[in-house]
């Protein structure tokens, strides 16, 4: 069977301590950074998922050697920053945004060509967002209309720019800052709205000299990255599914141990508690330059609220699993803000408005945004789009439907979160294979 579909259904209240896979941001930024230093990386707590293996792979090609001695675990020989070497095949990455976009930054500042390419939904993901700043910059990068393949051509002599950032995109950021390196000059990227800053704070522990604060990032070309070892905390958009399901679901108390709360990454988390969630945090620490901590939720009565705009850049992965919490909560929910979503795996917002109106939650979908009515959720069949998180977030509706929610083509959670069925159905879902 080419497709894999699932049924989520009420399960039992939710109990136990849950092992969340480690952060695929990370995980990828982490590959790349110690591809390019100089010496021996150990990476602990590697997200095993379709797209990390995607970058790692596309690395191998270009002569990086990367050792798995365990699940969970790389060790990247490092070939310092001119290192690299051309490719004789395209170089895959999949379903993976992040790895492209990161990869494209990247490799605009080596000496030969390539050529980026992916699986059919990351083909009809818009790219000139990363391009032209980076056209800007020196590099030089055919597209199709603005859609990948890429092909990066390489002998550009790129030169540092300022760029403030039409729309908020670590992703773009970035790029920017890894097109950086090899640039002369300083490279300057402002945000209108702090995103994510992974790449920095990784930076800066290779060792690269870098100035960060919420909403700008600058470096300067010319450096060296030296080999450090990374412990990659737990991916915050995978224990999303989690966070919301306790909450939802009468009875439940669930930990998560060790979960990356990097403060650009955790909107959903202060969005919860606006809408009345019972989260949370216990042995705040850090790990490898990123605070971390035990999530703990209990079930809460949920009642809609008008989102904060400045809460949009901080939880852009998590809105398909918000969407299910205000189709649960009692009350409107009222998102805007959020047009972003529509470029991403799939368009998410309509994904998600037409698969809560398959379930008969009334939602009105509206150009950045939604307007949910809380409400009774029905049984159903609703279409993932091979998104991955648009299949999760539907298998925590099936939590609290009134019976069966068919989900159609969940192939790709294994993307972002392999193993998520066996993991969810431990703690007290119940998702099985559609016969």
């Amino acid at each position: 069977m080419s497709r894999l579909d699932w049924d989520s259904r009420r399960g039992r209240p939710l109990h136990g301590s849950v092992r969340i896979p480690g952060d695929k941001s990370v995980s990828h930024r982490a590959l790349m950074l110690a591809a390019l230093a100089e010496g021996r990386s150990h990476i602990r707590g590697f997200l095993e998922g379709e797209d990390t293996r995607a970058t790692a792979a596309a690395l191998a090609q270009m002569g990086v050697r990367i050792d798995a001695p365990a699940a969970g675990e790389r060790v990247v020989h490092g070939v310092g920053l001119h290192g690299l070497r051309a490719s004789a095949q395209p170089l895959d990455c999949g379903n993976a945004g992040t790895g492209m976009r990161l990869l494209a930054g990247l490799l605009a500042g080596q000496a030969f060509d390539s050529t980026l390419v992916g699986d059919a939904s990351l083909s009809k993901r818009p790219m000139r967002r990363v391009t032209d700043p980076l056209a800007r910059m020196g590099a030089r990068i055919d597209t199709q209309d603005g859609l990948p393949p890429l092909r990066v051509h390489g002998g550009q002599r790129l030169q540092g720019i300022r760029y403030e950032l039409p729309v908020a995109s670590a992703q773009v950021k970035s790029a920017l800052l890894l097109a950086g390196l090899y640039a002369a000059g300083d490279t300057e990227v402002v945000e209108p709205h702090p995103t994510r800053d992974y790449t920095e704070r990784m930076l800066a522990a290779f060792g690269w000299p870098i100035a960060f604060e919420p909403g700008r990032a600058k470096l300067e070309g010319g450096h060296a990255l030296h080999a450090t070892d990374v412990d990659v905390p737990a991916d915050f958009s995978s224990a999303a599914f989690f966070l919301v399901a306790a909450s939802i679901v009468p009875g439940s108390a669930l930990r998560l141990p060790g979960i990356g709360l990097n403060p650009r990454r955790t909107g959903l988390l202060q969005a919860l508690r606006l809408m009345g969630a019972d989260i949370a945090i216990e042995n705040p620490r850090e790990s490898g330059g990123e605070p971390v901590g035990d999530l703990v939720v209990r079930h809460a009565p949920l009642h809609g609220v008008e989102l904060p705009v400045a809460l949009v850049p901080d939880m852009i992965d998590e809105f398909p699993v918000l969407f299910i919490a205000a189709a649960a909560a009692r009350g409107r929910t009222v998102i805007r803000g959020a047009a972003e979503l529509r470029v991403k795996e799939s368009d998410r917002i309509a994904a998600m408005a037409a698969g809560l109106r398959a379930l008969g939650v009334a939602i009105e979908e509206t150009p950045d945004g939604a307007v949910i009515d809380g409400g009774p959720i029905g049984a159903g069949t609703v279409e993932s789009l091979t998104d991955h998180r648009i299949a999760m977030s539907f298998a925590v509706a099936g939590l609290v439907a009134d019976g069966p929610v068919r989900i159609v083509d969940c192939f790709h959670v294994a993307t972002s979160f392999p193993g998520f069925m066996e993991l969810a159905n431990g703690c007290g879902f119940a998702i099985a294979p559609a016969g």
